[in-house]
C-alpha cells in the first residue's frame, strides 16, 4: 500500500521542518491531496498514525483536503470534473486534438500547526 510510504514522507519532512523551527511538537497537518493522485484516504489517515508513533509529530491531526481532477479540452477549451474512474473524453465537442489535465494529481503539505503554538502554522510546501 503506497500510502504507508506517503506517511512515512510527510512525517519525515514535518519531522525535519520542526526541527529546523525549534518546534516541540506538531498539532496538525494540512495535506491537498488530488482525486487521481489513487490516495485512499482512511488508509492514509491510518498510516499516518503509524507513522507518526515515537515522532514528534506523534498525536498531530491530519487533515486531507481532496482536489477534484478538471481537464480543458484543447480545441474547444471547454472544461469539466472528470470524475474517477475519470472521463477525458470532451462533453462538449469529443474533439481528439487533446485534453489537458487540470487538477486531481495534487499530493502536497499544505500547512503545518506547531504544538504549543496555536495560530502559527508553518507553511510546508511539499
Amino acid at each position: 500500500m503506497h500510502e504507508m510510504s506517503i506517511a512515512a514522507a510527510v512525517v519525515e519532512q514535518v519531522e525535519a521542518a520542526a526541527r529546523d523551527h525549534g518546534a516541540p511538537g506538531v498539532a496538525r497537518v494540512r495535506l491537498q491531496v488530488g482525486e487521481l493522485a489513487g490516495v485512499v484516504a482512511e488508509a492514509l489517515d491510518f498510516c499516518f498514525e503509524l507513522a507518526c508513533a515515537g515522532t514528534p509529530v506523534e498525536g498531530a491531526v491530519l487533515d486531507a483536503e481532496t482536489v477534484a481532477g478538471r481537464a480543458r479540452c484543447a480545441p474547444c477549451s471547454v472544461e469539466w470534473a472528470v470524475g474517477m474512474p475519470p472521463d477525458l473524453a470532451c462533453p462538449s465537442c469529443s474533439g481528439g486534438g487533446g485534453v489537458e489535465l487540470l487538477s486531481g494529481r495534487e499530493l502536497q503539505i499544505l500547512a503545518v500547526e506547531w504544538a504549543g503554538r496555536p495560530g502559527a502554522p508553518a507553511e510546508q510546501k511539499g
